[in-house]
């Protein structure tokens, strides 16, 4: 089965009743077709660094975010939303390209020289571009080649981890908004809340937490006092966001297009803590993800939406928005589709992947998970996952803040001592109920109960890895990769201006070979 197949064959029916869709429908997505500015929207990605859905509106209990709880509370918030790789560049690279990393190239950091196979491939800037949208960019694109996403507008090229003040990105923003007529498409990219978690920039959060007002993520597993202050500065990072966004939203109704602009405002992965970032567990892959159409209705309460929902979904959404064709290649879904009649049909699947995304960590894992259960994947099992080291080995050579100490990993209970074991160490597969045990404590693999189960996520896997050309099906795909990344760890690469991964061509070239 080819890729232009892949999205249909995923589908299936959720259950979810016509009335609830019909209400949505008409409270959310049916706007005057007469009305052009209605039909060809402005459009506003926010793209936010390094969190999960620690937000008010998704019910975290220290979160302080007025604005992105506004933004919700007049939009749609989606309660299950994922990213197929849980580290900055892959990510971005899906939702520009609409496509999985293994599909597009982009499977390891930028910084790190890993490219999208073909610079030529369609992305958002061009697709929108060619549509008659003036495009902006604002903050780090951080996806190789850059010159594979031209923008008319760029501001704020760096990645601002040390500097981040938020009036930069709203005046950006108000320069970008005011300075045309035509329809825009603008993605903005906050470094809050990437390392290092800053407590207080420029005078935000005004008045920030402490380790006292906090108890760590729940999905971490171990708490100390440490940690509740790491954790602290998390949320503090995550306040300054929300601020930043405030800014923003008030530039585009100072413009006068705010109703006339879908918003859009994810996170690009989970938070840096053990078992989070860089990792296939859901404190990495799982975001938040809120959508404001436009439009000057009022919603009498907040949409909150439970079906499975990935960024690979964010290129259809905006080229219907566009009212732009959705290549078939596009293996994801456009969003208005859960609100009008043939809504109740949606993907039973959601997958993650990741390579580790640089030498140091190198590591190869899928999962997929449904309503209920997840399974995980180790495409090298019982081999050390180097992406553990940096928050498990004290001689790692980045220190983390927000990795776990030798006294910490000791206070551990058996449970999250068991799952920390899995996490240096994955066996090649894992199962959890999602429902009974979200965060991931409890490996039932090995469930004879769930053994049908078990092989349904495997087989269905399997098939979606097919279906989408992924280069790793094949075992010479995974030595070779292997073997150069273990090959590079003096990371002498880096300073190399002509270096480039052999992946890059080895595997555009497989993937060619089974069109």
């Amino acid at each position: 089965m080819t890729d232009a197949s892949a999205r249909s064959h995923l589908l299936v029916m959720s259950g979810r009743s016509v009335t609830l869709m019909a209400v949505l429908c008409m409270t959310i997505l049916l706007v005057p077709c007469a009305d052009s500015a209605f039909a060809r929207p402005n459009i506003l990605l926010i793209v936010s660094e390094d969190n999960g859905p620690e937000l008010g509106c998704y019910g975290d209990p220290y979160a302080r975010t007025p604005n992105l709880d506004r933004l919700a509370a007049g939009g749609v918030r989606f309660e299950r939303a994922f990213v197929p790789y849980s580290v900055c560049s892959p990510s971005r690279a899906v939702f520009l390209t609409g496509l999985y990393p293994h599909q597009n190239g982009q499977i390891g950091l930028a910084t790190h020289k890993f490219a999208l196979y073909d610079p030529r491939t369609p992305n958002a800037f061009t697709l929108l571009k060619a549509a008659g949208y003036r495009t902006g960019l604002i903050g780090k694109l951080h996806v190789n080649p850059q010159s594979a996403f031209p923008v008319d507008f760029r501001k704020i090229t760096g990645a601002n981890f040390g500097r981040r003040k938020m009036e930069e990105y709203s005046n950006a923003a108000a320069e970008f908004f005011n300075e045309s007529e035509e329809p825009f498409f603008l993605s903005i990219n906050y470094p809050d809340a990437h390392l290092p978690f800053h407590r207080q920039q420029f005078g935000r959060p005004k008045t920030p937490l402490t380790g006292a007002d906090v108890k760590p993520l729940p999905w971490v597993g171990i708490d100390s006092p440490r940690l509740r202050e790491v954790t602290a500065d998390y949320y503090n990072c995550m306040a300054r966001l929300d601020d930043g966004v405030g800014l923003l939203l008030k530039e585009l109704e100072a413009s006068g297009k705010a109703d006339d602009t879908l918003i859009v405002y994810i996170g690009d992965h989970g938070a840096q803590f053990p078992r989070g970032k860089v990792s296939v567990y859901e404190g990495g892959l799982r975001i938040p993800f809120i959508v404001k159409w436009p439009g000057d209705f009022e919603l009498e309460s907040e949409p909150v939406l439970d079906q499975l929902v990935s960024t690979v979904d964010i290129l259809p959404t905006f080229l219907e928005a566009a009212e732009q064709n959705i290549p078939s290649r596009l293996p994801g879904l456009a969003l208005q589709r859960l609100c009008d009649a043939s809504g109740s049909e949606w993907r039973q699947y959601i997958f993650g992947f990741t390579t580790g995304s640089y030498p140091h960590a190198f590591q190869l894992r899928w999962s997929i998970r449904d309503d209920r259960y997840k399974l995980l994947l180790s495409l090298l099992p019982d081999e050390e996952n180097l992406g553990s080291h940096m928050y498990l080995e004290p001689t790692f050579r980045i220190k983390l803040p927000s990795r776990f100490t030798a006294e910490e990993q000791a206070s551990a209970t058996p449970s999250v001592a068991a799952a920390l074991a899995r996490f240096r160490t994955p066996p090649q597969f894992e199962l959890f109920d999602l429902h009974s045990d979200p965060h991931e404590w409890n490996n039932l693999a090995d469930d004879a109960g769930l053994a049908k189960v078990k092989q349904r996520l495997i087989n269905a896997l399997a098939s979606f890895r097919t279906q989408t050309r992924d280069p790793f099906l094949d075992v010479k795909n995974v030595a070779d990769f292997r073997r150069s990344q273990f090959g590079a760890h003096d990371m002498k690469y880096r300073k190399a201006k002509t270096f480039r991964w052999p992946y890059i061509v080895d595997f555009a070239a497989w993937r060619r070979e089974r069109e």
